[in-house]
């Protein structure tokens, strides 16, 4: 049974040189050598494969012969690993994170997220990066426990004392119904109706909501801790809530939910902050993704006549 050697990186490097080069002469001229040490290099390649990777009997320019073909993928691979080694241990060198972990609240608009993430992994293809989306104080408790280096949060990171916080738009916040819910039927709701039906609550369990509540009007509540399934569930005419009003424009459009004029309760601004800890300042990775989601936010426009959730 046949046991190849170990190639070298160099001799990778300078069997890929040649091949995208077309000749000796050329893969010299790329990597600075004399053509002797190129072709050195390539015939202890082949020794150390026990290969002949290039045919040159049949034509005056090197062609690869069917090992050579085969091999060149692999070599490929394995430089692109090593290239990818190497940035990654010069952005450590130079401070920039191997990884970053991003909290961010359900209520941010998801092309906005997807979007900064999608320019992120083109400006920092070394970076790792792991997601988290929570709703309300979570967002806080996980910056401040160091589950997150960085967060983009709602109005609830104001004033938490080790945290830092940096406006970062808003995303309006309106009370909805499905067409054959009670509230949806009434083609003017009276003041106090939405407290007779189960109003739809997002919730959380972090200590910064424990015993608060925010735009909850009747007494009848169902408390959910996924935005998706208060959506679903609001489509299916369970309950009355408030939604971001991006996330639900679609099914206004297609007159799934109406957005109920309530007289005592119109709506409200939800506002984001970019946030992270005092005594943690984010590294250059994450100081980018904040920096791009703070510029976004900035082109929010508001509702007219919102006051803060």
């Amino acid at each position: 049974m046949s046991n190849p050697g170990l190639p070298t990186f160099d001799q990778l490097r300078i069997f890929l040189a040649v091949v995208d080069g077309g000749s000796l002469a050329a893969a010299a001229r790329r990597l600075n050598r004399a053509v002797s040490v190129i072709s050195y290099g390539i015939s202890k390649l082949e020794d150390q494969l026990g290969l002949q990777l290039f045919d040159r009997e049949s034509t005056r320019k090197l062609q690869l012969t069917v090992a050579g073909r085969a091999v060149l993928a692999e070599a490929r691979t394995v430089s692109q690993g090593i290239d990818a080694l190497r940035a990654k241990v010069k952005g450590l060198l130079d401070g920039l994170e191997a990884e970053v972990d991003l909290a961010v609240d359900v209520m941010l608009p998801a092309e906005r997220l997807g979007k900064v993430l999608r320019a992120f992994a083109e400006a920092y293809p070394t970076v790792q990066l792991r997601l988290h989306q929570e709703a309300l104080g979570a967002i806080t408790a996980m910056v401040l426990d160091r589950q997150a280096v960085i967060g983009l949060s709602g109005p609830l990171a104001a004033g938490v004392e080790g945290v830092e916080c940096v406006a970062a738009g808003s995303v309006a916040m309106v009370p909805v119904a499905a067409p054959d819910h009670p509230l949806g039927r009434m083609e003017r709701i009276p003041p106090g109706e939405g407290r007779k039906h189960i109003q739809l609550v997002l919730t959380d369990r972090s200590r910064f909501t424990d015993g608060r509540d925010f735009s909850v009007l009747s007494p009848r509540t169902w408390r959910l801790a996924d935005l998706g399934a208060k959506h679903a569930l609001l489509r299916e005419g369970i309950g009355w809530g408030n939604m971001p009003l991006p996330m639900i424009e679609a099914d206004l459009m297609a007159g799934t939910l109406l957005r109920l004029a309530m007289p005592d309760h119109q709506g409200g601004t939800y506002r984001f902050a970019g946030i992270w800890r005092r005594d943690t300042p984010p590294g250059p990775a994450a100081s980018w993704l904040l920096d791009q989601l703070v510029a976004l936010g900035a082109d929010d426009v508001e509702e007219e006549g919102f006051g803060d959730i």
